[in-house]
């Protein structure tokens, strides 16, 4: 299924984001590039709140961050109420985020994966459906 995507990163994922936007746009997506531009050294909450609130109003279907742990921006990211933001460093995990937590945006940790890995991590991401059943009103319970 082809989908709209939200991507940003620092400058340690910017390399990964490059060929992740490259390969999604060939592969059919639309995708938004919301930045880093270049490798020069930048915060990464400058581009993951966009991507979340791009994301959180729904102007996208998913999210994809990515910086060196994805620490930092899974937590800028998860300060926005509407967002369920996974931090994935395999593609099970990746899974498991989309069908148990309705997971909207990917964190990939561009410092601890491989580019294949990374490519993994996000086709899982994008294909897996929420299962809801018993895990949906676990979700309902997140947003304070």
């Amino acid at each position: 299924m082809k989908q709209t995507l939200a991507i940003g990163s620092d400058h340690a994922g910017y390399e990964f984001k490059e060929v992740l936007k490259k390969w999604l746009s060939d592969n059919g997506h639309i995708v938004k590039d919301f930045g880093t531009h270049s490798l020069d050294s930048v915060d990464y909450p400058d581009f993951a709140h966009p991507v979340a609130s791009a994301v959180e109003k729904q102007e996208f279907d998913l999210g994809i961050l990515l910086c060196g742990s994805a620490n930092g921006v899974a937590i800028t990211a998860n300060k926005h109420q509407g967002i369920r933001a996974a931090l994935c460093w395999t593609d099970e995990i990746a899974s498991l985020a989309r069908q148990h937590n309705n997971a909207n945006i990917v964190c990939i940790p561009a410092r601890f994966v491989s580019e294949d890995m990374a490519k993994k991590i996000t086709e899982t991401f994008l294909s897996i459906p929420f299962e809801g059943g018993r895990h949906e009103k676990r979700v309902d319970k997140i947003s304070c």
